[in-house]
């Protein structure tokens, strides 16, 4: 299955998400995943899967417990890929930082010229 195959379900996607705050318990990815998204035991367990045999997503055992964490391979790919995109966001977004950076600039500037008000 190709990357964006993986990714393009909203549910691995999210697996994904909670994943990046570090390690979580297969018990612990299925409340999330249920709650938000309202399906089964078994589906969230397939969407793991997915996960696993994809290489996004690895696994280990700790006693009775299966515990997820991200393998970054797979997400360094797609950021490889994704690099020839860039430049259709990166100088926009230099463009908005230079821009709130001078209106913060100018905003200390006219904010010790002005007068408090008072009642």
């Amino acid at each position: 299955m190709h990357a964006f195959d993986v990714l393009g379900d909203p549910v691995r996607r999210r697996i994904l998400e909670l994943l990046s705050g570090g390690g979580h318990s297969s018990g612990e990815i299925c409340a999330v995943i249920q709650e938000e998204f309202g399906i089964s035991q078994p589906a969230v367990s397939q969407h793991l899967k997915v996960l696993r045999d994809n290489g996004f997503a690895s696994v280990r055992a700790e006693g009775t417990r299966r515990l997820y964490a991200i393998d970054p391979g797979p997400l360094r790919e797609v950021d490889m890929w994704l690099e020839q995109f860039r430049r259709f966001w990166a100088q926009p977004l230099d463009a908005l930082a230079t821009e709130v950076a001078r209106g913060r600039r100018e905003g200390r500037g006219a904010a010790g010229n002005r007068t408090p008000w008072k009642a």
